[in-house]
């Protein structure tokens, strides 16, 4: 459906404007599907985010700092974010061995198993945006790319 239609409105200044205003929105759209996505294994999208992260380093360990740093959503709360995933078990919190004031993360072996489950299935997760081909969606991630050039 064409942004006109989803958000009822067909009057833009300029191009820009309405690309502006359809990548927003489609960003939202995207957000709200990878949230159902997540829903049944129990975790956030930024959740999710801190596991391929730490997946990334396993087995070494990686401070929250650089955790942060990786991150898709910058504004992310990673101390809450870690707090829950330990609460979860799915990663592990020690004191650093090069910076006492700090603390390294590692995946657990049930944060392993949990990304094997979901990337069993990820191929559902994949076609989210199924309606482009593997052309389209190369095209769009390279001008995705482009826009944040300037």
């Amino acid at each position: 459906m064409k942004i006109e239609e989803e958000i009822k409105q067909n009057i833009f200044r300029n191009s820009h404007q309405k690309a502006g205003i359809n990548l927003h929105f489609t960003y939202q759209w995207l957000i709200n599907k990878y949230k159902n996505y997540f829903k049944p294994y129990g975790i956030t999208l930024q959740q999710y985010n801190i596991l391929r992260i730490l997946k990334g380093q396993y087995p070494k360990s990686i401070s929250g700092t650089d955790v942060k740093v990786r991150m898709l959503d910058k504004s992310s709360d990673v101390s809450r974010l870690f707090q829950r995933l330990i609460q979860k078990k799915l990663v592990n919190k020690n004191i650093s061995t090069s910076d006492k004031r700090s603390k390294d993360i590692i995946i657990s072996e049930k944060g392993i198993a949990l990304l094997l489950a979901i990337d069993s299935n990820a191929i559902s997760l994949d076609h989210i945006i199924g309606s482009l081909s593997e052309k389209e969606a190369a095209l769009l991630s390279d001008l995705l790319d482009k826009c944040r050039e300037k």
